[in-house]
């Protein structure tokens, strides 16, 4: 079992794909830092901040899958901010492709520490 949420697989990738993403927010337009590049920062660091907190409470099993479904929650907000971003600021694309299919990852991990969390967690 980890000792630290920072132990967490799903945790490492979702702190470095935020710091990734919040960078790539910065150089949207202006006009879009507090639009859609503020979405994009408080639903990407939504996914690992999740995490914690539920990890947090992981001696009760129903609050860390609540906080644990948040999570796969912001992460599906996330890529959706993503698509818009690629289709509406091409130049950005390769980027956001990358971003996107190592969310897609990230989503499988934490559906499957979910499932895990599900049948065979023990606090």
């Amino acid at each position: 079992m980890a000792r630290s949420y920072r132990d967490l697989e799903v945790y490492k990738v979702s702190i470095e794909l935020f710091y990734r993403t919040h960078q790539l927010s910065l150089r949207l337009p202006k006009y879009e830092l507090f639009e859609l590049g503020s979405q994009l920062r408080r639903s990407s660091d939504s996914i690992n901040s999740n995490i914690v907190e539920g990890y947090g409470r992981k001696e009760y099993k129903k609050d860390f899958l609540r906080f644990l479904s948040i999570a796969r929650s912001s992460h599906d907000e996330t890529v959706n901010h993503l698509v818009k971003i690629c289709r509406l600021y091409p130049e950005f694309s390769e980027e956001t492709d990358t971003l996107i299919a190592e969310y897609e990852t990230l989503g499988k991990r934490l559906y499957s520490f979910h499932q895990y969390v599900l049948k065979d967690w023990r606090s």
